[in-house]
């Protein structure tokens, strides 16, 4: 069962709006805003302000309301000035109604999201990262009941490895992609490729399982991991990183090349290098490398002047790094964490950029 965790202490701190630096209104910006279902805090964000992660510096949380740091449909959303400062406030809609003659009361709408869930929903319960270790001593798949290679929903499949106090509930996932850190080389994990939930429906050696849910084939081989209840945020305020932060996207998700708005990306850096879930980075697509003209004496070659002697015909220049967009984290691990893109001005790739944004 996926609760929904949120960050309390987060917003006792932003009771009082606390304005570190002059937030930037979006000049089309609306005195009000009635928010409909469908909304996300970032879209919402987006109407006011032109940096959607200084929302923290703008948000005032009126401590007489209900859980202020949630917004429902039906709530308003108004900017106001004190002393002289933006501030948007909430009053609050009709969330809720009372049903007589007990008094129960019955919340009408969700809040809303600070993304849009369904782009994000797959990898908060599915997808790992794990080391190296913990792929070598899981229990794997030794055979299937029909001597079959390929598994899927409703097969009975045998497991070498499993510790009966693990408990019975297990996923099972194939080792995918090794992240690899583009500065140092170090090795930051390697990707769990979810596969299928499964039961164990008799312990031993080896113990008999059952396939349940399948998102793809069950191989010989495959790695057992017990199911973990997981808490994640479901609705988090977007914000910058308090210390500068730079990293590199390292992988993407869906084998695709080119990165757009909403994708998954994966960066080298986690919860060791401070980086929390919310947080926003810029992302600058790195500059290519080109042939200087000038310096590798190609500006005046012909067809009869192919070589230029004394000149270094590879000499080159690294262009400079061009913004290409937004990512927000999501999902943090020890080592690396997701992020989705929540803006993209140009196309985005594997090697690109990441920093705490100015």
């Amino acid at each position: 069962m996926i609760r929904r965790f949120y960050i309390s202490l987060l917003f006792v701190l932003l009771s009082v709006p606390v304005m570190a630096a002059e937030v930037a209104l979006n000049p089309n910006h609306p005195q009000q805003h009635v928010v409909v279902r469908g909304d996300t805090l970032w879209d919402i964000s987006g109407m006011f302000l032109q940096f959607p992660w200084h929302w923290p510096d703008i948000w005032h949380v009126n401590p007489q309301i209900e859980n202020p740091h949630l917004i429902y449909p039906g709530d308003l959303i108004s900017l106001v000035y004190r002393d002289g400062r933006p501030v948007l406030e909430l009053t609050r809609g009709s969330a809720a109604y009372k049903m007589s003659p007990e008094v129960r009361e019955i919340t009408l709408e969700s809040a809303i999201p600070t993304i849009p869930l369904d782009a994000i929903l797959p990898f908060l319960s599915k997808p790992r990262v794990v080391g190296e270790e913990v792929l070598v001593s899981a229990p794997y798949i030794v055979a299937s009941s029909d001597e079959r290679l390929i598994s899927g929903a409703g097969d009975k499949v045998y497991a070498r490895g499993v510790d009966e106090e693990q408990g019975k509930h297990y996923s099972i996932f194939r080792g995918g992609a090794v992240y690899t850190d583009p500065v140092t080389d170090e090795i930051l994990g390697y990707e769990a490729i979810y596969t299928a939930d499964a039961w164990i429906s008799a312990m031993g050696d080896p113990a008999t399982v059952d396939l349940r849910q399948t998102t793809r084939e069950v191989l010989i081989g495959d790695r057992l991991l017990p199911v973990v209840e997981d808490d994640y945020a479901m609705n988090f305020i977007p914000r910058a990183p308090e210390e500068q932060l730079d990293g590199y996207i390292i992988s993407v998700f869906d084998g695709v090349s080119q990165v757009g708005q909403y994708q998954i990306v994966v960066l080298n850096k986690g919860g060791r290098d401070k980086l929390e879930v919310g947080h926003v980075l810029s992302v600058y697509q790195a500059g290519k490398t080109v042939i200087d003209p000038v310096l590798s004496g190609r500006e005046d070659e012909d067809y009869f002047n192919l070589h230029n002697k004394g000149k270094d015909r590879d000499a080159s220049v690294i262009l400079p790094d061009e913004y290409a967009g937004v990512a927000m984290i999501f999902k943090v691990f020890e080592k690396v964490s997701y992020g989705i893109v929540m803006k993209a001005n140009r196309a985005i790739h594997v090697g690109d950029k990441v920093s705490t944004p100015e």
